[in-house]
């Protein structure tokens, strides 16, 4: 084709036009990444500046504080519901004990205490839960009788006493019996202090299985004999 002298080749034309310049689109996912990180920046800033004002207030949160020990305390005491095989046997009796308010001697606390001067003075004394024929076959030496089973039979020697007493140490056979548990509320629900409670949970058998003397018979009849006879 001609126009005014000059040459115009159609490909020349179409050449021009296929190498016109493209301007690429904007990286979408680039401006989108650069947000991210810019909002992730001002969250950072956000929590550093919020964990200094509650360290300088006097009323900021002591981050190392429980502040839900209740709550604790019940998931723990749940966790050994669910699994008591997991406590030994001491173990589960003493959390008896607590559950009731109770506190629980071992032998070496129980012979201590039975070696105490007050125990003479009267001061501390030991209480036997069990039924009168058990009591007589032998007994802790010098511990009252008192059959939680029976207490109108007993409460007028034992009330007195456990009033006056600083200290109350109450056992059964030991083991399993409950007897002297029964007998440390009753005693409490009747206005003894509780603080003065205390259950012997090894009790006469682990007493008598410890080598320490009996007394047979009444209280002081003075007929002692050993584990072993």
């Amino acid at each position: 084709m001609s126009r005014g002298g000059y040459i115009v080749h159609a490909s020349c034309k179409n050449r021009v036009k296929d190498n016109s310049i493209q301007y690429p689109a904007p990286d979408r996912q680039s401006a989108a990444g650069k947000v991210f990180v810019e909002a992730l920046l001002v969250v950072v800033a956000g929590v550093a500046v919020a964990f200094a004002a509650n360290q300088i207030s006097p009323r900021g949160l002591a981050l190392t504080r429980n502040y839900f020990p209740a709550e604790n305390n019940h998931t723990a005491t749940a966790a050994a519901n669910a699994n008591p095989a997991a406590l030994s046997p001491a173990q589960l009796l003493a959390a008896q004990m607590r559950k009731n308010g109770l506190q629980l001697l071992d032998g070496g606390q129980a012979a201590k205490l039975f070696h105490d001067t007050r125990f003479k003075q009267n001061t501390v004394v030991f209480i036997d839960a069990r039924d009168e024929s058990h009591y007589r076959e032998g007994h802790i030496p010098s511990a009252y009788e008192f059959d939680p089973y029976h207490p109108d039979k007993y409460f007028a020697a034992i009330l007195p006493i456990c009033r006056a007493a600083e200290q109350i140490v109450i056992y059964c056979n030991g083991g399993d019996c409950e007897d002297s548990e029964t007998a440390a509320i009753l005693l409490r629900d009747v206005g003894i202090a509780n603080q003065k409670l205390f259950i012997y949970g090894g009790g006469i058998t682990e007493w008598t299985n410890n080598g320490l003397l009996v007394e047979v018979g009444a209280r002081n009849s003075g007929k002692l004999r050993g584990a072993n006879k």
